[in-house]
């Protein structure tokens, strides 16, 4: 597959309408949906701004790779779009971006659209070609300069082979292991290249990992550049020189890293005194815990999500069904059809605690902290400890199977083989466990205490709790804070979904539905205090409130923080003031107005979300000022 099979003459945009980086997403993504590659237009919309808020995909040079891995998408495309005027996409380089190329994959694609992205960052390494895109009219254009660069591409073979050239070799990789991996790998390249270095390059993405290094490899080289956003394979490094720097570093500065190996400026790395990626970034301790809780928190939420919903759908489908008064007790799986989707969910769920705890444990001790971290998990699961417990165990499992390579550090390397696959799992699994069976009893006690308080909350204190989560939710918009009432909130929802759902869920929605709808009431009420891009952005966030796509607010927050941050918060508050004051209780941990009727009273929380992005909506429009167009 090459870049013209992906690139579709109906999915090119040559004057970009939209000035916002929020938005400028949205009009692509409009326009992907109403040529037929897409029907879910808010989820990939939510897809690319989850993506956008790990590092940006402005590149630099005036370009941005946005993109998304969505069941929505059938097949791996590329929409090119151009903006004149250009577009502030917090590139890397600080400047406009006026060429886009969203990147759409399927969720199961394989391989090949990968290979092909990577051949697309290196084609737009070309400022030549740069140039001529910036002039393209027409589709026929753009196909013609890719088929000329690649063409060219093709008879150049400017790799340094020479034996006696200084060697390094490099790893890359990013979160999603799509553009900026194979940036940065093109970026290493490039530069070694005119700087007469060899150099061998090792790519952890989507695909896996691509051009692996041998252990030949690493005795050879000079030192190692490690340019990384998440964890990758270490040990190996061991006493060699290495830097260890984010993957952005690689793109946009590649000749300081390359001269620093060469110019014996790169630590030599210590493989007993890490823990894996992160020790040797000079990160804080807080930045690391936050990152290793994040990891789990990350693959644990698909789960919730899915599982929550169908053990929801359960319920719904009982009470439409009708159950007798004498059969309450099976509620949710007494009809065949109900029973079905509760026996799913559960099954889903099942798997939340131990993927939480294991996932955190691997991003604090590799693959070897994994098997402890699920075995944490799962002990915290059937012991009664909940999520508290699990997240602890998570930490623990990591830390103990960090303590373990240290003591099996000084092992003959002829057993380092034995170690991995025997003594870490082994002692791993039974010093974790035994220790979670002595955790399980304080946290299971706290777990029944903190479920207890939570159901037991009423009134004023239940008002309290409310405002508070909700609140969080609009403090930084998809930030740390939010995101952890986002996880106190479906941490809630395991013990209360057989019950009816949880209030203290159905707050944090509330909370994080507000401001996007906020916006889109203000520009509504206050014409005069938006210019005709906001207000075109405003009626985008009123699907994006209603999806509970909190991050819609962004553009709005960034421009200008104290008089938009002060009606959000104030607002998303008072939603979830009201939705807790009432006992109104959400049974899915996502969803918006999608999930409504999985809410026990769907009309009143309609109107508390409408009241809190209203009262949101005036404060925003008193404090701005008006625009003079």
């Amino acid at each position: 597959m090459t870049i013209k099979n992906l690139m579709k003459k109906d999915l090119m945009i040559f004057s970009l309408k939209e000035k916002e980086k929020a938005a400028v997403l949205n009009e692509m993504v409009q326009k992907m949906v109403a040529q037929g590659y897409g029907s879910n237009q808010a989820q990939l919309l939510q897809g690319l701004l989850d993506r956008e808020s790990q590092v940006s995909t402005g590149i630099g040079e005036g370009i941005a790779m946005p993109h998304v891995k969505s069941a929505d998408i059938k097949e791996p495309l590329v929409l090119f779009a151009k903006s004149e005027s250009g577009v502030d996409f917090d590139a890397l380089d600080g400047e406009l971006v006026h060429l886009f190329f969203l990147i759409a994959v399927p969720e199961t694609s394989d391989n090949t659209h990968l290979e092909t992205i990577s051949a697309l960052s290196k084609v737009l390494n070309n400022s030549a070609v740069l140039d001529k895109l910036k002039q393209t009219t027409t589709p026929e254009q753009v196909f013609a300069i890719f088929d000329q660069q690649l063409a060219a591409e093709d008879h150049q073979e400017n790799i340094v082979t020479e034996q006696d050239a200084p060697f390094i070799v490099a790893v890359t990789a990013c979160p999603t292991g799509i553009a900026h991996t194979y940036m940065a790998e093109d970026s290493l390249i490039k530069k070694a290249t005119e700087m007469g270095v060899r150099i061998k390059v090792e790519t952890n993405g989507s695909k896996g990992v691509g051009n692996e290094l041998s252990a030949e490899d690493i005795k050879q080289a000079k030192g190692v550049i490690i340019a990384a956003d998440t964890n990758v394979s270490m040990n190996r490094f061991a006493g060699k020189p290495l830097l260890n720097r984010k993957v952005t570093d690689a793109i946009r500065q590649p000749d300081v890293l390359i001269n620093q190996v060469l110019n014996d400026e790169a630590p030599v790395y210590q493989a007993a005194q890490t823990s894996g990626n992160e020790e040797s970034t000079g990160q804080s301790t807080g930045s690391n815990l936050y990152k290793h809780l994040m990891s789990g928190v990350t693959h644990m939420l698909p789960f919730v999500i899915g599982g929550g919903i169908a053990i929801a759908i359960a319920f719904l489908i009982d009470q439409m069904l009708g159950v007798p008064n004498s059969e309450l007790s099976q509620l949710g799986s007494y009809n065949q059809m109900a029973a079905y989707f509760k026996q799913i969910g559960d099954a889903a769920f099942g798997f939340m605690l131990p993927v939480l705890a294991g996932f955190i444990a691997r991003s604090i001790a590799d693959r070897p902290g994994l098997v402890a971290g699920f075995v944490a998990g799962a002990i915290a699961s059937t012991g009664g400890a909940g999520f508290l417990g699990a997240l602890i165990g998570g930490f623990l499992a990591g830390y103990i199977v960090n303590f373990l390579k240290k003591v099996f550090a000084k092992v003959p390397q002829s057993f380092n083989g034995i170690v991995t696959i025997l003594f870490y799992p082994v002692f791993g699994v039974i010093i974790t466990g035994a220790l979670m069976l002595v955790v399980n009893v304080p946290m299971s006690i706290i777990n029944n205490g903190l479920n207890n308080f939570l159901n037991g909350l009423s009134g004023t204190n239940a008002a309290l709790l409310g405002a508070l989560v909700g609140g969080m939710m609009a403090i930084d918009l998809g930030g740390p804070i939010n995101k952890a009432a986002y996880v106190f909130g479906t941490g809630t929802l395991a013990a209360t979904v057989t019950s009816g759902g949880s209030i203290v869920m159905a707050a944090v929605m509330a909370g994080g539905m507000v401001p996007p709808l906020a916006i889109f009431f203000a520009s509504l009420l206050f014409k005069n205090k938006f210019s005709k891009d906001e207000r075109s952005a405003g009626l985008t966030n009123l699907v994006m409130g209603l999806s509970f796509i909190t991050e819609g607010a962004i553009p709005f927050a960034a421009a200008n923080p104290l008089k938009v941050l002060p009606g959000f918060f104030v607002g998303s508050a008072l939603a979830g003031a009201l939705v807790s004051l009432m006992s109104i209780k959400l049974m899915a941990p996502h969803g918006g107005i999608f999930v409504i009727f999985l809410i026990n009273k769907p009309l009143l929380y309609l109107l508390f979300i409408l009241i809190g992005a209203l009262v949101s909506a005036v404060i925003i429009g008193l404090l701005r000022n008006k625009v003079v167009e």
